[in-house]
């Protein structure tokens, strides 16, 4: 699997544990930053590991900030990109089988190294299950989203305003 990944400083000892995890699991990784624990704004990198993914360069993605909820903000902003933020097994395994989730957002700060790498490794091994409800869903979403890339959305009728 050819898997896009990136980090701010405060993610980057996380992130070289992990791409040597998934160098050894035989993964081609594109590391996109950060490269030291210099203090860099997250937002830029966590949108090219998206794009990446976006792009159809890189299957996966997974972005690595202090908390990871930054990133994931900015993950979902990127078109075709369903990015999660976990920090648990159960969340990282259910993502993948139910939202088809394609880029991993994780919080250096949140969760230590040795369950940050057993996330990332359910979260590769997990299968989208494709269900009937579950993959209703992902095009739901998709369909939302397709909505809101065609330009800027109309406002929402103000209430009570006689529509």
């Amino acid at each position: 699997m050819r898997i896009s990944v990136g980090s701010d400083h405060a993610g980057f000892l996380l992130k070289k544990e992990l791409v040597s995890v998934l160098t050894g699991l035989g993964h081609v990784v594109f590391d996109l930053g950060c490269f030291s624990t210099d203090s860099v704004d997250y937002p830029g990198i966590a949108a090219g590991v998206a794009r990446a993914v976006a792009a159809g360069t890189a299957d996966r993605g997974v972005i690595i900030c202090g908390t990871g909820i930054g990133s994931c903000i900015v993950a979902n902003k990127i078109p075709g990109v369903r990015a999660a933020l976990c920090h648990d097994l159960y969340s990282a395994r259910v993502t993948r089988e139910h939202n088809d989730s394609n880029v991993l957002c994780l919080g250096a700060r949140v969760i230590g190294p040795d369950l940050a790498v057993e996330i990332l490794k359910v979260w590769l091994a997990t299968a989208f299950t494709g269900a009937e409800r579950h993959g209703r869903r992902v095009g739901q979403i998709a369909d939302i989203e397709a909505e809101y890339c065609k330009g800027r959305p109309q406002a929402p009728p103000e209430p009570g305003g006689g529509r």
